[in-house]
C-alpha cells in the first residue's frame, strides 16, 4: 500500500481512472529516494507542467529536493541529460535516437500514448500548397532531431517524396514561428501548444498531422546509471505524473487555467491542446512501442539522417522483478 502524503489528497475520480496503472507498482513505495531530482521539461509537457504547478512531486517525495529546468525542445534537453545537468526528461520520439547515435548512454524509462492530432505541418491560408506532395522544392521549418522531424519525414514518405525533395530550415520553435509568420519559409512542422497557438491566431491551415503514421508517443528518459540506482523511485515518479495528467479530465477547467498561467498562453490555446490529446497513462516501453521506435530509427538511418544503425532495445530500461 502507498503511504505517500500525496495520494490521500488526489481526487477520487483521478484515482479511479488510474488505479490499473498503479497496480503492481505499490510495493516499491518504500525504496530509498534520491536527495535531489532535476526534471527537464518543455512547454508542451502537460503532465510535467501540471505536476510542477500543483507541486505534486514535492508532496509525493518530501525528502527529495525537486528542481525544474525548462528547455525549448527535446534535443537540448537530452544534451543536458547526457552531461548530468538534469536527472530525467521527457521528449518526443526522435531526440533519443539522435542522442543514442551520438553515444549517449540514456535509457527509456516510460512512454506516453501517441498524440497524432497534437503535431502538424502548417501552411498559410493563402499558400498554393494543397497537399504534402506540393512541398517538393519548398522550404520547411522544424526543430532538427525533434518529433516534428519524424512527422515530416513520415508524411513525405507517404506522399512519395524523400527528405532530399525539400529544403529543411532547422529552427527552434520560436524562430520557426517567426520565419513562418514573416513568409521566410513555406511550411512549419510543429507540436502543441505552438500548433494550437498558431491555429487560434488564424491565417494558417493544417496540411497534415500524425494520423495513420504509426508514431510512438513521448518518452521519459534517464541516464542508465540513475535508472539502475533509483529504479523503484522512478516508477513512483512516473505514476505521479500519470495522476497529474488525470487532472486534465477530473479538473479540466482548473487545469486549463493553471497551465495557461504557467505557460503564459491564453486559456483557449490550452483548451485546444487538451482537445488534441488522448488520455495519457505513462507505462513501461512494451514490445509494440519498441518495434515502432526501431522502425523509426531504421527510417532515419536509411534517409542518412543519423550516421549508424541503432539497436533501440539496448536502451530500454526494465524494472527489476521483485520476488
Amino acid at each position: 500500500m502507498l503511504h505517500r502524503p500525496l495520494l490521500s489528497r488526489l481526487k477520487h475520480a483521478a484515482l479511479t481512472l488510474l488505479l490499473p496503472a498503479l497496480v503492481g507498482a505499490t510495493s516499491l513505495a518504500h525504496a530509498a529516494d534520491p536527495a535531489q531530482l532535476r526534471v527537464g521539461f518543455q512547454k508542451g509537457s502537460v503532465s510535467l507542467v501540471l505536476a510542477k504547478t500543483h507541486q505534486l512531486l514535492e508532496k509525493q517525495f518530501p525528502q527529495t529536493q525537486i528542481s525544474w529546468i525548462e528547455f525549448p525542445a527535446g534535443p537540448q534537453m537530452l544534451e543536458a541529460l547526457n552531461i548530468g545537468s538534469i536527472d530525467v526528461g521527457s521528449t518526443g520520439d526522435i531526440p533519443p535516437l539522435f542522442a543514442q547515435a551520438a553515444g549517449a548512454d540514456l535509457v527509456y524509462i516510460g512512454v506516453e500514448p501517441p498524440k497524432p492530432k497534437a503535431e502538424v505541418i502548417l501552411v498559410r491560408d493563402d499558400s498554393p500548397i494543397k497537399t504534402v506532395a506540393d512541398l517538393k522544392g519548398r522550404k520547411v521549418a522544424f526543430q532538427k532531431g525533434s518529433s516534428s522531424h519524424n512527422l515530416l519525414l513520415r508524411n513525405l514518405q507517404k506522399a512519395g517524396l524523400t527528405f532530399a525533395d525539400i529544403q529543411p530550415a532547422y529552427l527552434t520553435p520560436a524562430d520557426a514561428r517567426a520565419a513562418f509568420q514573416q513568409g521566410n519559409v513555406d511550411a512549419w512542422t510543429i507540436w502543441d501548444p505552438y500548433y494550437s497557438a498558431a491555429l487560434l491566431q488564424g491565417g494558417v491551415r493544417v496540411l497534415a498531422d500524425g494520423t495513420d503514421l504509426n508514431l510512438t508517443g513521448s518518452f521519459y528518459l534517464a541516464s542508465r546509471a540513475y535508472a539502475e540506482k533509483y529504479g523503484p523511485f522512478l516508477q513512483q515518479f512516473l505514476n505521479t505524473l500519470t495522476l497529474a495528467d488525470a487532472l486534465t479530465l477530473s479538473q479540466r477547467a482548473q487545469s486549463v487555467t493553471l497551465l495557461a498561467n504557467a505557460m503564459g498562453l491564453p486559456e483557449a490555446v490550452i483548451a485546444s491542446y487538451f482537445d488534441h490529446r488522448p488520455i495519457t497513462v505513462i507505462k513501461p516501453v512494451d514490445d509494440r512501442t519498441l518495434q515502432a521506435q526501431q522502425h523509426t530509427a531504421d527510417l532515419f538511418y536509411d534517409n542518412h539522417l543519423i550516421p549508424t544503425r541503432l539497436d533501440v532495445a539496448s536502451r530500454i530500461w526494465r524494472a527489476p522483478v521483485t520476488p
